[in-house]
């Protein structure tokens, strides 16, 4: 073979190493790169689960989601909260990979906390922190009451879907919503087992034969609660760690870049809109019934108008209100014009409206129109709306009418000095008007009185007031009484 095509198979060669040489060197600068620039997203999940926490939640999933190596630790510090909002963030969370996400229980996950921290497909616990007693409770009126099976076993259902993705032990979780679930942990042929005490019972005396060890971990009227010890022994958490950055330095992740999403402005407005929205309602509703009996339109049906559509607002920033709760609420108050501005008095649409304004805002207040039965908390988050929302009418009502009969005569009649003193209850001055009218004449109403207006009695027209009544344009009248230049006149039944 001649010299130089040998040469030209050397050089080849030395290329092709050369191309893969290249090619393993970027690939591994790319690994650097990418474990270099691995970034640790972590969520403060404390305060109350509610629906602004569900929100945030929802955009914090919107936020991290293109980024397939980024992994979202929760920081978890709460007592827990809502049902419902607690549910909606279990299904945002297990919208990531088990594998990029991690609970990190900064105090204290409890109740709806625990179910949060065990969507997340790590648990790891800060020492002498705690974890469990998911038990569904309500408030009445003999205090804090635990709610029965048909509420347990949905939210039992829960914890053991997600122990069963997640690797956590699933008689365990159940243990977290139930007391009366007792729990031992069997040791069978070496391996630890944790089952309830219907499972042992259904064991074959050859299988009770070789139980080596039972221990009660949960005994039956507890719910299970774990400091983090504990939930270190039964299988819950990885590791105990002192904060996020030594739990990043134990699970072996050197490299990285750590990035705290907190709740926007607006987000903890949602919140704080959330907790005094039963008073915002009770004084929208006081405002609007003022403006009710008032003629014409002011400062009260402008307040009452605000403060419902904040609390409208603030439903829909959540995910809770939509169009149909708002053109609900729309007719409502358009039907509360019409009674203001068109119709005297207080009649069908008065009442049509006030039904449309409750109606829309209960529904603003959740998520659903009628409570599934497969969820029966919904039927309690269907009470407690209803309780709000007719509580605020009923305070409104009262409320409106004690500011209307003591308050606002006071404010409007108050006047700097100086004063006439003297009383002139005894002086008597006989308009030349009232001459032309006596108690029984009759006429009709060529205004609305509300109260006052102007009426035709004997082919001529007057000034005329009623005792407090509102009376339609064109209905009959009649002179009931004469005091003073004031002609009092009522309805009668003739057209």
């Amino acid at each position: 073979m001649p010299h130089h095509f040998i040469n030209l198979e050397i050089l080849k060669r030395s290329a092709i190493w050369l191309i893969l040489a290249i090619g393993m060197g970027m690939l591994y600068v790319s690994n650097g790169v990418a474990e270099s620039s691995r970034t640790v997203y972590v969520i403060p999940v404390t305060g109350t689960v509610d629906p602004g926490m569900a929100g945030f939640m929802e955009r914090v999933h919107r936020e991290t989601s293109g980024d397939p190596d980024g992994l979202v630790v929760l920081e978890i510090d709460t007592f827990g909260g809502m049902v419902d909002s607690a549910l909606e963030i279990v299904d945002t969370m297990i919208k990531f990979p088990p594998e990029r996400t991690i609970a990190f229980v900064e105090n204290k996950a409890i109740s709806a906390g625990a179910l949060i921290a065990l969507s997340c497909g790590d648990l790891v616990m800060k020492p002498a922190t705690t974890i469990g007693d998911c038990a569904p409770i309500s408030y009445t009126q003999e205090g804090v009451e635990m709610l029965g099976e048909k509420f347990q076993s949905p939210i039992r259902a829960k914890f053991r879907a997600l122990a069963k993705r997640n690797g956590y032990p699933e008689t365990l979780a159940e243990a977290m919503v139930t007391p009366e679930k007792e729990v031992y942990a069997v040791e069978i042929a070496g391996e630890r087992i944790f089952m309830d005490a219907q499972e042992y019972e259904d064991l074959t005396p050859e299988e009770k034969n070789a139980v080596a060890s039972k221990k009660t971990v949960v005994a039956e009227g507890e719910l299970l609660t774990m400091d983090a010890a504990e939930a270190l022994d039964l299988g819950f958490s990885n590791m105990t760690a002192s904060g996020i950055e030594d739990m990043l330095l134990q699970m072996g992740i050197k490299e990285y870049k750590l990035t705290r999403i907190e709740e926007s402005w607006s987000e903890s407005m949602v919140r704080f809109i959330g907790m005094i929205s039963p008073v915002l309602i009770m004084i929208g509703l006081g405002a609007l019934y003022m403006e009710l009996k008032a003629p014409g339109f002011g400062l009260p049906g402008i307040i009452g108008i605000t403060c419902l559509a904040i609390v409208f607002l603030n439903q829909y920033m959540v995910g809770l209100a939509d169009y149909t709760e708002l053109l609900i609420i729309l007719a409502g108050l358009l039907l509360m014009g019409v009674e203001v501005l068109v119709l005297p008095g207080f009649g069908v649409a008065g009442f049509a409206a006030i039904f449309c304004i409750a109606i829309g805002l209960i529904l603003a207040f959740q998520d659903f129109v009628i409570p599934d039965p497969s969820m029966p908390w919904q039927a309690d988050i269907l009470t407690h709306n209803l309780i709000v929302v007719l509580g605020s009418f009923t305070m409104a009502f009262f409320i409106g009418l004690f500011l209307l009969r003591f308050v606002l005569p006071y404010l409007s009649g108050k006047r700097e000095g100086p004063y006439l003193t003297s009383s002139l209850k005894d002086a008597h001055a006989d308009s030349s008007e009232t001459e032309k009218v006596k108690p029984g004449d009759r006429g009709f109403a060529l205004t609305f009185l509300r109260p006052s207006g102007k009426a035709e009695i004997n082919q001529d027209l007057f000034d005329v007031v009623t005792e407090g009544e509102f009376i339609e344009q064109g209905t009959a009248v009649f002179v009931s009484d004469v005091k003073g230049n004031r002609i009092i006149v009522s309805r009668t039944n003739e057209k």
